[in-house]
């Protein structure tokens, strides 16, 4: 499955047997899923294409002991208090909102922003969420592994 058109269309199909509950059951275990595949990814500092993440700013790199002090970036970040998932029975979505959706589109866009005394500072793209080749045929799985039990039961 190359896209989502592919996927959407074996879904409906798929899902169309399930009463509204069961999608929504459905659909909170793919999305939880989701959320753990985003999370490695980000603790594992890549961005969906797997390539590695920009480096912190050489001004911080400048402080001895200041990187090994601060760990890996997004720490907490990608803990579940901040990176919040929606399911309804129709749809679901993994995303940050409030403060933390705010610092992660200026890292997942790399925008500019003032680092303090007038400085302007351009971060660099870090792409916080998005989807990896591989992730389709993790999410068709997950829908069929669930689907299955539900029907079992």
């Amino acid at each position: 499955m190359s896209d989502f058109s592919e996927l959407d269309d074996w879904l409906q199909l798929l899902l169309s047997r399930l009463s509204a509950p069961q999608r929504l059951r459905v659909n909170r275990l793919v999305a939880q899923r989701l959320r753990q595949i985003q999370r490695d990814r980000i603790a594992a500092q890549k961005n969906p294409d797997g390539t590695a993440f920009a480096p912190r700013a050489p001004a911080l790199r400048q402080r001895s002991g200041a990187i090994a002090r601060r760990g890996t970036m997004f720490k907490k970040l990608r803990t579940a208090r901040h990176m919040k998932i929606k399911a309804t029975s129709d749809e679901l979505s993994v995303g940050f909102s409030g403060r933390s959706g705010v610092i992660a589109a200026i890292h997942h866009y790399g925008e500019s922003r003032s680092a303090g005394r007038g400085r302007k500072y351009q971060t660099p793209s870090r792409r916080l969420l998005g989807f990896a080749s591989s992730d389709l045929a993790e999410i068709a799985d997950i829908y069929l592994l669930a689907i299955s039990t539900l029907e079992s039961s």
